[in-house]
């Protein structure tokens, strides 16, 4: 898996208790995931969020951390593509969070799910795209 982007987490990405808000991590996720997705498939797409497998929060990030969101291709349909994804402490490597499937589906002009003729080679290469993702 390679890890694409950083966040810095700062005192507005916090829960009362101190540590990073789940909520916010996970519209990261999501955000992260589907930029991943576009730029895989290629094009103008309109990827929509239809599934996230169980979530699974391994330890917690706090303000000053720096942390580090990594996705990779594991499945591909006719109108969707599955990723996995795992945020990590960029300094102790440490995991926060895992998921092990989120399902994007391509739609068309009226919301129907679409082909996207994205022919995903395999885990060997991480299905990334020539610019490298």
């Amino acid at each position: 898996m390679k890890f694409y982007s950083r966040k810095w987490i700062k005192p507005e990405n916090l829960n009362p208790h101190g540590s990073l808000f789940g909520g916010q991590l996970l519209g990261w996720i999501d955000e992260e995931a589907v930029i991943f997705a576009m730029c895989q498939l290629g094009g103008s797409r309109h990827l929509v969020t239809k599934f996230m497998s169980e979530i699974n929060f391994v330890s917690s990030a706090h303000q000053g951390d720096i942390i580090e969101m990594g996705v990779e291709v594991t499945a591909c349909g006719r109108t969707s593509v599955t990723l996995r994804a795992e945020v990590r402490n960029k300094i102790t490597l440490q995991t926060i969070i895992s998921i092990d499937r989120i399902v994007f589906v391509n739609l068309d002009a009226e919301g129907r799910p679409t082909p996207h003729d994205y022919a995903w080679p395999g885990p060997e290469d991480e299905g990334l795209a020539a610019d490298g993702g």
